[in-house]
């Protein structure tokens, strides 16, 4: 059994290994292939513990993941999330590997969040604004740059020391004009694409400034009490996709306050899986405003873990 560090999965999973990795893992589960049980959160005051445990097929052997959430580790000079993933054989359901899975679950989040991008923002879209600056914002800036050919990048978050120094290494490093906004509002206002990922328990998407026929992709909003986004962007879009509906009206903040306040009927929430294989219909026109929300799921674990073995 080999142990992997969070270095060696990072040089293992490039962002396109990734994003191919994340449209199998959606695939499947569209198909009806993946399984995936229950998602499982422990929360002790401000930090949460989530269990994960799925399949990405009968021939990928099981993947599970325990994730540790602390969002007072920016303040430590550590990261806010931390995670390892167990791999067993599919054969013999002996431990085939260990990973770290820090650096994948950065890396999966942000490539799952490309392909729905891909899947649902307008095929011309070529500004992204992304609010928040740390570990996921930049990753989401790296994983949609390879599927849309932005022309400008806004980053947007409460400390302009962070906002600027994540614009200057996002621009250095991909030769990309990123710039810092000076609010939220500045930052979204005319972007057909937006990204929120953040930690926030309150809304940080100012729904006045999205522009019609935006893509709002929200990942921060992994649990019931936090919400990215208000309730007036859920009713105003057109279009609410998750990344799997049972997971989302459990975990997701914006998803579990509409469908309890009664602003959308479970039955109107479609799953990327679905919209990917053609079972559910994605974006329907070019003036709605789609909304994405991601949780995360143990399937996308999966996926990135085999990518990494070369089992996938």
């Amino acid at each position: 059994m080999r142990m992997w560090s969070d270095a060696d999965v990072a040089a293992a999973l490039d962002m396109d290994t990734a994003i191919a990795s994340q449209r199998v893992a959606f695939e499947s589960l569209g198909r009806g292939e993946a399984q995936l049980a229950e998602k499982v959160a422990i929360r002790t005051g401000e930090d949460t513990t989530l269990g994960y445990l799925s399949r990405l097929s009968p021939r990928h052997g099981a993947v599970s993941k325990l994730v540790a959430v602390h969002p007072g580790n920016a303040a430590r000079g550590l990261p806010a999330i931390s995670a390892t993933v167990l791999v067993t054989d599919a054969t013999t359901g002996q431990l085939a590997a260990t990973m770290q899975a820090t650096a994948l679950t950065e890396i999966r989040t942000a490539a799952g969040s490309a392909v729905a991008a891909d899947a649902l923002a307008l095929p011309d879209a070529d500004e992204l604004a992304v609010l928040g600056s740390g570990v996921q914002a930049r990753a989401h800036v790296r994983a949609i740059a390879r599927v849309r050919k932005l022309r400008e990048v806004r980053v947007f978050s409460r400390d302009a020391a962070r906002r600027e120094a994540a614009a200057a290494e996002l621009a250095a490093e991909l030769g990309l004009p990123v710039r810092a906004a000076a609010s939220a509002a500045e930052a979204v206002r005319g972007a057909p694409l937006i990204a929120a990922c953040t930690l926030s328990a309150e809304p940080v998407v100012p729904t006045a400034a999205v522009a019609a026929g935006a893509t709002v992709i929200s990942v921060g909003s992994f649990e019931h009490h936090r919400c990215e986004v208000d309730a007036k962007l859920v009713r105003r879009a057109g279009a609410v996709v998750v990344d799997e509906v049972d997971t989302a009206a459990t975990h997701a903040g914006p998803i579990a306050g509409a469908l309890e306040r009664g602003d959308i009927a479970r039955e109107q929430l479609r799953a990327l899986g679905a919209v990917l294989v053609g079972a559910a219909p994605g974006r329907r026109d070019a003036a709605e405003v789609v909304f994405y929300n991601s949780v995360g799921l143990g399937v996308q674990d999966a996926a990135a873990a085999h990518a990494v073995l070369g089992t996938l």
